[in-house]
């Protein structure tokens, strides 16, 4: 196993981190009061395009595409490990760097399975931030931890398709600047279990697209937006199917698999950043005679925290190098063994953060509350723990059952 970065992203992790320094952690005040002055809670403050115009002058920009393209050359899936981890030490990060989720899986699946045309009209402008995007798979009326129990209904009438269903919790759906959904629903239900669901590329404002809601994240109206929405009969041209029919299901996998590692190395970056604050709060405050990090308790919260940080960061960094070296399929059980690993590290790490900053880490100042609530989700999003725990069991038990069926 080689962990070792690339001499491209060592120059680019050096960079990150200066730019971290000099220009995302001094203005996520003026980021947070610019969006109050704003009065739109999925918009755009000024200062995010002062970061991104001296980002993207510095070449810190789409940095997440592992595949080679016209707009980027491209990072393994371990060099981006390390970049994303950095980036999720602040919430206002990714943003910065036009890395952020839905997009960045929207545009992966785009330089995958787009055509020539769905590239230039909705790629380019997403690698651009011109345009923001949202990807449609989760429903209120059925277990969508299963995809294949999507109810929303995708059928062909001539040149085009007609779309109805309900879909919610779907992410950056309620920003002004979301202009395209990738919608995933059933072509044939008829067909065999995973070549049932299709995805389409339907624009926000075609006719019958109807935001339900915005739905708060445990009590937070999430910048990000995450929306129920209705659709009605919704048509759009047969050019905006995205890949071929059949293949909704297989378009998700590819798309899930690095967001993953995406997700487990961001919340490790949270989960540093929260150490980090806890370390400087008990060695700061006073209590009973002495410092708060005299306390046995907080020391061993900040040693487990030490131990488990760096346990995930390796699981993480395995799963990612199992990736670049064999493929997503082949890595299937530990990505899904850091999808629940890491977010739970992170919680743990968070709370005791929280638990020492006592009053005011449950407030709003701290920012700790807001970053529990943003791990919190990730112990449901792209699957809950249950199924990704289900996914490493069955691939573990299968061993035995070879091993039965062989008699040995």
């Amino acid at each position: 196993m080689d962990f070792a970065l690339s001499p491209v992203a060592t120059q680019l992790r050096a960079e990150l981190v200066d730019f971290m320094d000099a220009w995302i952690y001094p203005n996520e005040g003026v980021f947070e009061q610019q969006m109050i002055e704003l009065g739109d809670p999925h918009g755009d403050p000024p200062i995010l395009r002062d970061i991104q115009q001296e980002a993207r002058r510095r070449g810190l920009w789409n940095l997440f595409l592992p595949h080679k393209t016209e707009w980027t050359d491209g990072l393994s899936n371990v060099d981006y490990a390390s970049l994303a981890e950095i980036m999720g030490r602040s919430l206002i990060a990714s943003d910065a760097f036009n890395c952020y989720a839905p997009d960045t899986g929207n545009m992966e699946i785009l330089t995958m399975f787009g055509t020539e045309e769905q590239k230039e009209r909705w790629l380019r402008p997403l690698l651009e931030f011109q345009i923001r995007s949202a990807f449609a798979m989760t429903e209120p009326a059925v277990a969508s931890s299963d995809a294949t129990n999507i109810e929303t209904r995708i059928r062909r009438e001539g040149d085009e398709y007609v779309i109805n269903g309900r879909k919610w919790w779907i992410s950056g759906s309620g920003r002004p600047s979301c202009k395209i959904l990738i919608v995933m629903g059933k072509t044939d239900p008829a067909a065999e279990r995973y070549r049932q669901q299709s995805m389409v590329l339907v624009p926000t404002e075609t006719p019958g697209v109807n935001i339900i809601r915005n739905l708060p994240v445990y009590g937070f109206v999430d910048r990000e937006s995450h929306c129920e929405i209705d659709f009605a009969e919704v048509r759009v041209p047969v050019c905006n199917l995205l890949g071929e029919e059949g293949g909704g299901f297989a378009i998700a996998q590819a798309r899930l698999g690095p967001g993953r590692v995406h997700h487990a190395m961001r919340a490790i970056g949270a989960a540093e950043r929260a150490l980090e604050m806890m370390c400087r709060r008990v060695s700061s405050r006073v209590a009973f005679g002495g410092p708060l990090a005299d306390q046995g308790t907080i020391q061993d919260w900040i040693a487990d925290a030490r131990m488990e940080i760096d346990q995930a960061r390796l699981y993480t960094l395995y799963a990612a190098w199992l990736m670049d070296r064999d493929g997503n399929k082949a890595a299937a059980t530990e990505i899904a063994g850091i999808k629940v690993a890491v977010p739970q590290m992170a919680l743990r790490v968070i709370d005791h953060a929280i638990q020492a900053y006592g009053g005011a880490g449950v407030g709003p100042d701290a920012g700790l509350a807001r970053m529990w609530a943003h791990v919190r989700i990730l112990r449901i999003a792209d699957g809950p723990d249950e199924v990704h725990r289900r996914t490493v069991a069955r691939r573990e038990l299968r061993k035995y059952r070879v091993a039965s069926v062989s008699g040995l």
